[in-house]
């Protein structure tokens, strides 16, 4: 009885949580084309205010991989009537603090201000896309910074160069097939016109987002948002080219070396729908069951219990196009990577051939329903996610509906898509060793 009344209890908080953490909107679009998303939370006196930008890895050129998180620093530089250099000053000195991010898929800019200076922070991001100042002294500064991050984060990182490996593996025609910090050669030789042109094909307002979240009054904001973004000119329609990849029917096996590491590792690698189907909303959910914490399936089994592993794992990497479904595994001395290989194919093949216990998938459930709860939980979260599921997604209402999709997937289903993307012949074993001769690829 005891037993019971707890979970009553937590099924009531749960329940009361995400529904209490619907997240309200208000949404319109400029003449320019910009599309608006207002959320007022007055939970605390602080405002985020953030510009999504269609454009990520994807949309570069093979020969001009980079460009993308390139801009990611590049407008920080300065504007017209914002000195190079004087940025993040100007943030600072205002008690905001502000950052930027970018995927294959997209690009993120935000600030977080008090409330007091929401018409600071919309100002200085129309700034970012009305008058950027993009010159040579602008494009060597940050060339230097991008490259001191490829050599902190990827080139001299133990492992750092997986997703080139995975990638450039898996994907022959799509340009998911190189990583987004790209190739520093391709920086070095691009010119200050192409970075100009790349700048007035991608930087238009009927390209973006705008989100506003926070503590603010509505109609000032959109007094100041049609102020400021207002004049700002449309663009020409950004035309995306669709790339279709051939299915992988074979298995087929590859080789990385890394200098950075002394032990190896091994991968096998699914390419996977995009994230927007349903099936890759299951495959979340299988990723979760194989591997997400140490009671997981993957990492009881080859980490504690046979200790076969040092370490074991897998994610679904999904994007806007195609995803990857990825389990990884350090071998202990004495073992192989096929020896792990043996063991994750037999897990695989229970999730297809058995349906998850009950108890199992209700841990599942607890799981998502938890991240959901999370994920709404801040105002930062919040305003990245609407910028999100209405950019990627085409459907900003996910925020409050994507729930229902995970509640709604059985233990039959799960069953059945780790059975339609999860065989053999349908994947990438990439062996991740120290290099021999200490040499990059």
């Amino acid at each position: 009885m005891k037993k019971s009344l707890m979970a009553l209890s937590t099924a009531l908080l749960i329940g009361g949580s995400t529904y209490a953490q619907k997240v309200t909107f208000d949404e319109y679009d400029l003449d320019n084309g910009l599309h608006v998303v207002l959320h007022q939370d007055n939970s605390a006196p602080v405002v985020i205010t953030s510009v999504m930008y269609h454009v990520g890895a994807k949309d570069e050129q093979p020969n001009r991989t980079g460009f993308a998180h390139f801009f990611e620093h590049l407008l920080f530089e300065g504007t017209k009537n914002i000195e190079r250099g004087e940025w993040f000053k100007l943030v600072t000195a205002n008690g905001g603090n502000n950052n930027a991010n970018t995927t294959d898929d997209r690009t993120y800019y935000y600030e977080v201000f008090p409330s007091n200076n929401l018409e600071l922070a919309l100002w200085m991001e129309s700034e970012r896309l009305m008058h950027p100042v993009i010159n040579q002294i602008g494009v060597d500064t940050q060339n230097e910074v991008v490259k001191e991050e490829k050599r902190l984060r990827v080139d001299n990182q133990p492992y750092g160069n997986i997703f080139k490996a995975v990638k450039q593996n898996m994907f022959k025609v799509h340009p998911y097939r190189w990583t987004t910090i790209g190739e520093m050669e391709h920086l070095d030789a691009a010119t200050l016109e192409e970075f100009q042109a790349f700048n007035k094909k991608f930087y238009i307002p009927n390209n973006a987002v705008l989100v506003v979240a926070g503590q603010f009054d509505k109609e000032t904001a959109k007094k100041w948002i049609k102020e400021y973004f207002g004049p700002i000119q449309k663009g020409p329609a950004v035309e995306r080219k669709t790339y279709t990849e051939e299915p992988i029917t074979k298995e087929f096996r590859t080789t990385w070396e890394d200098p950075n590491v002394q032990l190896p590792m091994v991968l096998a690698t699914y390419r996977t729908p995009s994230m927007k189907t349903r099936d890759a909303r299951v495959l979340d959910m299988i990723s979760s069951y194989l591997s997400d914490g140490k009671s997981s399936k993957l990492y009881k089994k080859l980490v504690d219990d046979k200790k076969m592993a040092l370490q074991a794992g897998a994610f679904n990497n999904s994007q806007e196009d195609y995803g990857m479904y990825l389990i990884y595994g350090i071998p202990m001395q004495g073992k192989t990577s096929d020896d792990l290989i043996k063991e994750i194919d037999e897990e695989i093949v229970k999730v297809q051939t058995d349906l998850i216990s009950e108890k199992d998938y209700q841990k599942l459930q607890n799981k998502f329903e938890n991240q959901y709860v999370n994920s709404n939980a801040s105002v930062e979260g919040i305003a990245s996610s609407l910028a999100t599921y209405y950019l990627l997604y085409g459907d900003i209402n996910l925020i409050n509906t994507e729930i229902d999709i995970y509640r709604s997937i059985t233990r039959e289903e799960i069953r059945e898509v780790a059975k339609k993307y999860l065989n053999p012949n349908q994947r990438m074993i990439l062996d991740y060793i120290p290099a021999k001769d200490k040499t990059q690829n």
